[in-house]
């Protein structure tokens, strides 16, 4: 009795101390609205959580479509409101629910875009959508999209302001080829035309126009940046999609990609391998209205491109990360043709040429990353090295050609890039962030050129096209050394309505060069030296008067420095009447630009406008000037011309005018003013010395719009079918002037199996057959011609993704756009 007695009262105790004391309990209520703090605009759909001292969920709920929420049944006491949403840092706030306030208003929360765990999500959206940024349009790649074509270089042609030179697969953003391509933030050794053609347009998750980047950002490239940034595979267990592609015109070009990972523990290991494999066909003509003679050109190459890419990443704890990986390209390309010249009552002459290029690819990155105790600093240190070999024996024949007789060049190639990049992000308080960081850059590059064939003696005193003496080719050994070493500080603040970023970037640039030519009894050296200290600042100012309205003005100072084969003196290629050469004595030129962006919401869209003006100093051009050796053949060069302003328009759109068709348009105009040095004969040319050569400034006015339009129609949940356009204006230059361009390309997509893990499209591309280059000129001499390319081509794909498992965020830091790269995609 006594045992159970003392039960009794220590259940009693025990129960009593158990009880909460009494308290004037009452329900309150949490409220406020979620903003995208870039584009100003609601969020739907986040997630509200209201948790307890303990960390412990008591209730929660959603925003509305105008992103407002309103959660009611709060207890009183401490509360902690975290909002949560994928691809966003989540943002927390702790109140005091009590006598003092029952009905809380948290006002406007402004969630950041949180780029290390946005781009682990593998989430495709099937529209394409264009969002103007602070410093940047993102075109979100969409399934629609995709089936404009089977690798990058194919859907480029649809990104406004954007266009691909199908011939030589050359990028040009607002007209100019004086772009950077990167891609997920880094610049690779593998050739543009050679990488843009290895992507498969699947594996594309955003295209980043940064057309007037901040300090942070390395200041090469007149027109800007075009970033291609890949989708990333991070889920647990083992995942990955396979792409298969067939395009055909006059030749079947193939490719395929694997892409694999596999996530497990504090390691995440992935693995990529794809390959593009075919023909590709291009031909044209050159009429010279003078002596009326023209050339004829026939080319073809048969390329063969293998990419791989292993990489691992090492989470050692909540602070420390390590990432590795290696990029492996092996490309061979043969190519075959033949250029001729049909002069009247004459037989044909022809050079036939076939060549053989072998080039590998080997980039080597490691990556620490390491959080500091304060939420949001960190410190990366990045370090990559790449090497680039290349071979390449090029035949040349001739028929009912006096001179040259046949030769035979052969070139190797070898270059490496070191890159050593550290950076420290400091957030100062909750509106104001600072960022600091330093880089190293170092490139070397080594050129040996050998030929059978013979060349003129420049050094002989005999008059062009007369009695002229011959040697044999000099051998010639080109080093090419350039060391770039930066700092940067960037500073940002935002307001209520107001934000802006200021930074400056400074550099300190070493070029040393020389080409050496192996005469018969002694050797030619021509060196090149050029250093040079320049501070390129930058300054972002945004203004979001409301939720439809953003207005956003930036100025960037940058550089163009002169690439490889533009100061590269050895000959690149020739036919009868052309022979291409770089030109060592190239300096930087240096880019001024101011630009001005407004964005404005509807209730099915948004539209983007932008006005830019650019001021160019020393701007590098392609130049044609008359062969002192030879009067009736050209050379085409590089040089420094005078400067030269430019100023345009740009307008964008997404609009849905229905559940089942959407689309995007974009309209670009620019003008340009060219000043430059041209070269013209007074005298025909079987009688014309080196004195009847007239060289003159010239000045080209020129105003060029580009309009496209993209419209996708849903017919099913599982098909959709799309129609593109496409209209590039008259184009003039120094040298001659380009005819406008349109095209038209139509496609479907198909999903099926379960989850409708996989998709068949088709796209016909050119439908019209109306893609052609088509050029008049008179300079150095009159002529008209035209290149045509295989652009009338249907192509086929396939793609399949495997695996699965439960999405976990991957905090990692890209790269070079200052957000390195995670796992997956292919450089």
């Amino acid at each position: 009795m006594k045992t159970l007695t003392q039960v009794c009262i220590c259940l009693f105790t025990i129960f009593a101390f158990a009880q909460p004391p009494k308290l004037d309990l009452r329900d309150g209520q949490v409220s406020g609205r979620v903003i995208d703090a870039s584009l100003n605009q609601p969020l739907p759909y986040v997630n509200i959580l209201i948790k307890d001292v303990a960390d412990k969920t008591i209730t929660g709920g959603i925003t509305k479509d105008d992103g407002t929420f309103e959660i009611d049944k709060i207890p009183e006491g401490k509360i902690t409101v975290s909002i949560q949403y994928i691809g966003f840092t989540t943002v927390t706030k702790t109140v005091n629910m009590g006598k003092d306030s029952y009905k809380i208003d948290l006002g406007d929360i402004r969630l950041e875009e949180d780029l290390e765990s946005l781009d682990e999500v593998t989430v495709v959206a099937e529209i394409t959508t264009i969002q103007q940024k602070v410093d940047r349009k993102v075109i979100n790649v969409g399934k629609d999209l995709t089936t404009a074509g089977a690798t990058a270089s194919d859907i480029m042609n649809n990104i406004p302001s954007v266009n691909v030179d199908q011939q030589t697969g050359n990028i040009s953003l607002r007209g100019n080829e004086n772009v950077r391509v990167m891609v997920d933030g880094k610049l690779s050794n593998v050739p543009i035309a050679q990488l843009l053609r290895q992507i498969p347009s699947t594996s594309i998750k955003q295209i980043e126009l940064i057309t007037n980047p901040s300090a942070k950002y390395n200041p090469e490239g007149m027109s800007g940046i075009i970033n291609i940034i890949l989708h990333k595979n991070t889920k647990l267990g083992f995942n990955g999609n396979i792409n298969f592609g067939l395009t055909k015109e006059i030749n079947a070009k193939f490719n395929s990609s694997i892409d694999m990972n596999y996530r497990n523990g504090k390691f995440n290991f992935y693995g990529n391998y794809g390959n593009n494999i075919g023909n590709n066909a291009n031909y044209g003509s050159i009429e010279r209205l003078d002596d009326q003679s023209i050339q004829t050109f026939n080319f073809e190459n048969n390329n063969k491109s293998h990419l791989y890419k292993v990489g691992v990443d090492f989470y050692m704890n909540d602070n420390n990360t390590v990432s590795f990986f290696t990029n492996q390209n092996l490309f061979n390309g043969l190519g075959s043709g033949d250029a001729g010249i049909q002069y009247i009552g004459e037989p044909l002459q022809l050079q036939t040429f076939y060549n053989d290029i072998d080039n590998t690819v080997a980039q080597y990155n490691g990556v620490y990353n390491h959080k500091l105790k304060k939420e949001g600093e960190k410190i990366d240190l990045e370090v990559d090295y790449s090497v680039f070999a290349q071979d390449e024996i090029a035949n040349f024949n001739f028929s009912n050609i006096s001179f040259p007789p046949n030769y035979i060049d052969i070139v190797d190639t070898d270059r490496d890039q070191t890159t050593i990049n550290l950076d420290y992000v400091n957030p100062l308080s909750e509106k104001a962030k600072l960022e600091i960081g330093a880089e190293a850059r170092l490139f070397d590059t080594n050129i040996d050129y050998n030929s059978t064939g013979l060349s003129v003696n420049e050094n002989q005193d005999s008059t062009p096209n007369n009695g002229d003496e011959f040697i044999p080719t000099p051998a010639t050994d080109f080093s090419y050394k350039r060391d770039i070493y930066s700092l940067y500080v960037t500073y940002g603040k935002s307001f209520e309505k107001f934000s802006y970023q200021i930074g400056a970037r400074a550099e300190t640039v070493s070029e040393d060069a020389s080409a050496i030519r192996q005469l018969e009894n002694s050797s030619e050296t021509t060196p090149f030296e050029n250093d040079y200290f320049q501070i390129y600042p930058s300054a972002f100012v945004t203004y979001t008067p409301s939720d439809k309205n953003s207005y956003q003005m930036s100025f960037s100072r940058r550089v163009d420095r002169p690439g490889l084969q533009q100061v590269n003196p050895i000959r690149e290629w020739s036919t009868p009447l052309i022979s291409s050469f770089g030109n060592t004595n190239l300096q930087p030129q240096f880019t001024n630009s101011i630009e001005v962006n407004y964005t404005r919401k509807f209730e099915k869209g948004t539209v983007t406008g932008g006005v830019f003006y650019r001021l160019v100093e020393d701007e590098i051009n392609r130049a044609v000037f008359i062969d002192r050796l030879d009067l009736n053949k050209n050379i085409l060069t590089y040089d420094n011309f005078e400067n030269t302003t430019a100023f345009g328009i740009e307008i964008s759109s997404n609009y849905r005018p229905t559940k089942w068709w959407s689309l995007n348009g974009s309209f670009d105009l620019f003008s340009r003013q060219q000043k430059g040095i041209a070269e013209t004969l007074t005298a025909p040319t079987d009688i014309a010395t080196v004195d009847d050569i007239e060289r003159s400034t010239v000045e080209a006015n020129n105003v060029v719009y580009n309009f496209r339009l993209f419209n996708n129609f849903k017919v099913t949940k599982k098909l959709s079918l799309s129609v593109f356009s496409m209209y590039r204006g008259e184009e003039k230059g120094l040298q001659f002037n380009r005819q406008p361009m349109f095209m038209v390309n139509t496609g479907l997509r198909y999903s099926f199996l379960e989850d409708q893990r996989a998709t068949f499209s088709f796209n016909y591309s050119d439908i019209l057959n109306t893609m052609k280059f088509e050029f008049d000129g008179d300079r150095p001499t009159p002529q008209v011609g035209q290149f045509n390319w295989e652009s009338n081509s249907w192509n086929i794909g396939l793609s399949y993704r495997f695996g699965g498992g439960k999405y976990r965020a991957l905090q990692r830091k890209n790269r070079d756009d200052n957000e390195k790269s995670g796992s997956g995609g292919f450089i």
